[in-house]
């Protein structure tokens, strides 16, 4: 059984990772400082977060903080394990106390820390670990700063601009809608925005202008991954490629089953309202019966719908084809695939979880295309992959196909 921390105390630890984790509360986002025996880091690189998701000895997986004490540099006195409240204006004093945990690396929780008296802070210092002579030792913290998160990082010495003009750099775009962002979330959309920037530049297709299309599989064997917010942050992390490549910057976005549902654009400032209204498997959302769309896969409506908004383009299209698997019709879907391959659009299938993608595997090798206009990359957990991986894996192929297009004629921009 947990031993239960109470604020202030601390309890020894045995050598080992272990891991620490927080529940309940308000949806919070998990970092790391790693600190020196002055408070402060030694640079920007012991601050460990989801676009900085390792350091020596500490690495953030998604969920959870995997601290292995042996590997922690000499120089650092401590490891201070932060949330920040993911929802823009939100506080952990409104609602049930947060629980920080420490485990070992089989999953045993070794202690508790309830996180009770919080009020109006959106970030809080949970736990830290530390040295005393040669062992590790945990101490429950619970320090709140109601000045967010960019008193908390600059308290500790890591550089930030609070400036939110000067957070875009000349070399990234910035589209209407981002000044409603708080400062985190600025920060954070910008961090992304330059990795999606750096695989354009690198693949020589930097100020490209694209129309994005986001496809998302609605069937019931994704529960899981819509309970979860797996979906909800696919979507999130999508906004900042179409900042980079659509006109206006908005993503447009269908959900699909054996039919499909067009919904309203996606915009960087109503970006988590969108998710929070549209991301469902069943039930009647902003009028569209969800039920009647289906609870199977059938790819070809919302394949044939989106084809039917190329004709009479030469303006190049991204869609961003979600799902986790199920495409059965091997022959329907590469007679589309060809006939698609006429029109200025590429097609880049994404794969989540582990699952039977059929003819998405094949389609390298799918013959009678004048040009090849899709690619296929599967993802185990893509909660696990970094932002600088994941755009790397969705851009890599689009530019060469660009170019392609741009040859046979099929773009004209």
């Amino acid at each position: 059984m947990a031993a239960v921390l109470v604020k202030g105390q601390n309890a020894g630890l045995e050598p080992g990772e272990v891991v620490l984790a927080v529940r309940g509360g308000v949806a919070a986002d998990l970092s790391a400082l790693l600190v020196t025996a002055a408070g402060t880091v030694r640079s920007d690189a012991d601050f460990v977060f989801f676009n900085q998701p390792q350091a020596p000895g500490v690495r953030w997986n998604g969920a959870a903080l995997e601290v292995s004490p042996g590997a922690v540099p000499a120089k650092i006195a401590q490891i201070r394990a932060v949330i920040t409240a993911s929802t823009d204006g939100e506080t952990f004093g409104g609602a049930a106390a947060p629980v920080a945990t420490v485990a070992d690396r089989a999953g045993n929780v070794l202690y508790e820390y309830v996180i009770e008296g919080l009020d109006r802070e959106s970030v809080v210092i949970a736990l830290e670990l530390y040295r005393r002579g040669e062992q590790w030792k945990v101490r429950a913290v619970g320090q709140g700063y109601a000045g967010g998160f960019a008193e908390l990082v600059t308290d500790h010495g890591v550089t930030v601009d609070d400036e939110p003009a000067a957070i875009a750099q000349p070399d990234v775009r910035t589209v209407p809608g981002e000044a409603a962002l708080s400062f985190d979330k600025r920060q954070r959309l910008d961090l992304r925005k330059r990795e999606v920037a750096k695989v354009l530049i690198e693949k020589s297709a930097f100020g490209t202008r694209a129309r994005v299309v986001l496809v998302i599989d609605k069937t019931g064997s994704m529960q899981k991954l819509y309970r979860g917010g797996t979906v909800h942050r696919v979507v999130e992390r999508m906004i900042p490629v179409a900042t980079q490549l659509d006109d206006d910057g908005t993503l447009e976005a269908y959900l699909y089953a054996l039919s499909f549902a067009k919904l309203p654009d996606i915009t960087v400032a109503g970006g988590e309202q969108w998710a929070q209204t549209y991301l469902h498997l069943t039930g009647t959302h902003d009028g569209i019966d969800y039920d009647r769309l289906g609870g199977r896969n059938d790819e070809l409506p919302i394949m044939r719908a989106v084809i039917d908004t190329l004709a009479g383009s030469a303006a190049p299209t991204l869609v961003l084809f979600f799902t986790d698997g199920g495409f059965a019709k091997r022959r329907e879907i590469a007679a589309l695939m060809r006939e698609a391959a006429h029109l200025p659009a590429f097609w880049q299938f994404i794969g989540l979880g582990k699952a039977n993608f059929g003819v998405l595997r094949t389609l390298d090798e799918l013959d009678g295309r004048v040009v090849d206009n899709a690619g296929f990359f599967a993802l185990d957990d893509i909660d696990r992959v970094d932002d600088a991986e994941l755009y790397r894996r969705l851009l890599g192929e689009f530019p060469d196909w660009l170019r392609a297009a741009r040859s046979a004629g099929i773009v004209r921009s």
